[in-house]
């Protein structure tokens, strides 16, 4: 495969799903802000499914571009599940991308993981990844002063990392993706089949 053309195609598919998007002020006011939580659907929904993932993961990618939109239209918006993001980075560069998504916006932080994981061979396998990761980041309106700041917060890094052995520990969670619904753990791959099935005894 031509890693240039995988790399341009990448990029266009990051532009497009900002277009239309403007500048955005991207260094949260505090790190608290930053690890505050990120989560899909009503606040009182009754099944919460918590969901550990690395940006570097590809069975991430996959629930997120081809499991999580089913989801979304089924059980998400209609009120019936809260999705809530944890990251769980297994490797450095999935780390600095978590870093980059948490100093957007609250509001464009799903956009930001989409486009990460959209891009994912690009900037994950990139000679440069803080480079790679800036491209993906300018594309969705930081700065370059604030992209800097972003990927040089030790706080910010020491807070994602403490999340994720905090998760290790709590959970035992020893892969990505791995979910929690209502407690109960699920990890590994599934299809939208089987949330289904997960899903629907617990919405009677």
């Amino acid at each position: 495969m031509n890693l240039h053309k995988l790399s341009l195609a990448s990029l266009a598919v990051i532009a497009l799903i900002w277009l239309g998007l403007g500048p955005v002020s991207a260094a949260p006011v505090t790190v608290q802000e930053a690890m505050s939580e990120r989560s899909l659907g009503k606040a009182d929904a009754p099944v919460t499914i918590i969901e550990f993932a690395s940006l570097t993961c590809p069975h991430c990618k996959d629930f997120e571009i081809n499991v999580l939109p089913k989801l979304k239209t089924a059980y998400i918006d209609t009120g019936k599940v809260k999705l809530v993001y944890r990251d769980f980075p297994l490797d450095g560069r999935a780390l600095l991308a978590a870093m980059v998504a948490r100093c957007a916006p609250k509001d464009r932080y799903f956009a930001f993981l989409d486009a990460l994981f959209r891009g994912q061979d690009n900037w994950a396998r990139a000679q440069d990844p803080i480079q790679a990761l800036g491209q993906v980041a300018k594309l969705g309106g930081m700065s370059q002063t604030d992209f800097d700041a972003c990927y040089k917060n030790q706080a910010l890094f020491d807070a994602i990392k403490k999340d994720a052995l905090d998760a290790q520990s709590q959970y035992k969670i020893e892969s990505t993706p791995t979910f929690i619904i209502n407690g109960k753990k699920m990890d590994g791959a599934h299809s939208f089949e089987s949330f289904e099935t997960a899903l629907k005894p617990l919405l009677k």
